[in-house]
């Protein structure tokens, strides 16, 4: 299912997407395009993105049409799936080609604003603990690269609440922090190294590929599934620079932590403008409620 490729990526914090990075002048002279993340106190849902969720709706890559079959073929009725933490809505609009209606929720209303447009979809302003949902009325519950994110006792509270009998809950992200090839030092050295003291604490459910996440549900294994993106290095830092842990460091330094890595990342690219196929293998946490 995985194409063949020079580079592969695997890795992805919740919901993290590429920014155009932008320049002016030499190698020296760049600067890295961002906005500042911000976790509302209030919220049981920590948001690192609202900062820039137009971006986020423009750049973040797409996950496999192979994984909306997969997940459409495992309740027994697709009358109603619920994406939690749904952002720009990529993960509800694929479901409503499967589902008769999908309710998809997020706590940032900036994010929604950016969210794409269907009409079996209706978005709501919710955190994924408090839904506006009648009890045993959802057949799929889905959260891509968002469940670490949640406060995970009172979103499971919600599942079993809202659920049919057997319905299907799968939460899924993008893998470890790995880089094939002449980059894997480099990024490596970035992530953890430069950036070692500024990860928001619930990453480490990423880093550990959910196997650590509290799950207390019957687990139904998950084929493997891949997500691919042909990116310039310009595209490649742009999304290095949209990491909370980035936004953390240039907040506190005044300066981008990937001042640090942009020169050897280009040396050992090939260039700015050289396209590489970037591959994230997604991991998984599905069971029945």
């Amino acid at each position: 299912m995985v194409p063949r490729c020079a580079w592969t990526v695997v890795w992805c914090e919740q919901s993290c997407r590429p920014r155009d990075a932008k320049w002016s002048g030499g190698l020296s002279a760049r600067r890295y395009d961002h906005a500042p993340a911000s976790i509302a106190a209030s919220m049981t849902y920590e948001d690192h993105f609202s900062g820039h969720a137009e971006s986020y709706a423009k750049h973040r890559p797409r996950y496999p049409e192979e994984l909306y079959t997969w997940l459409a073929s495992l309740p027994r009725e697709r009358e109603l799936a619920w994406d939690a933490g749904t952002g720009n809505g990529q993960v509800a609009t694929a479901l409503a080609s499967h589902f008769a209606r999908v309710i998809a929720t997020d706590p940032s209303a900036d994010q929604l604003s950016h969210a794409l447009p269907h009409e079996r979809v209706q978005y709501r302003n919710e955190s994924a603990d408090r839904v506006s949902l009648p009890d045993a009325s959802v057949d799929l519950i889905t959260a891509g690269a968002a469940a670490h994110w949640f406060d995970l006792d009172r979103f499971y509270a919600e599942v079993r609440r809202v659920a049919k009998p057997r319905a299907v809950i799968a939460l899924w992200s993008y893998g470890p922090r790995d880089v094939a090839d002449a980059i894997a030092p480099i990024v490596n050295r970035f992530q953890e190294d430069i950036l070692r003291n500024y990860w928001p604490e619930r990453i480490r459910y990423v880093h550990e590929r959910y196997t650590t996440l509290p799950f207390p549900f019957d687990e139904i294994d998950a084929p493997p599934f891949f997500m691919s993106v042909d990116w310039t290095l310009r595209e490649f830092l742009g999304f290095l620079a949209t990491w909370s842990a980035s936004q953390r460091y240039l907040q506190e330094h005044g300066k981008h932590p990937l001042d640090a890595v942009a020169a050897d990342l280009e040396r050992a690219w090939g260039g700015m403008d050289t396209r590489k196929r970037i591959t994230w293998p997604l991991f998984f946490r599905v069971g029945r409620v």
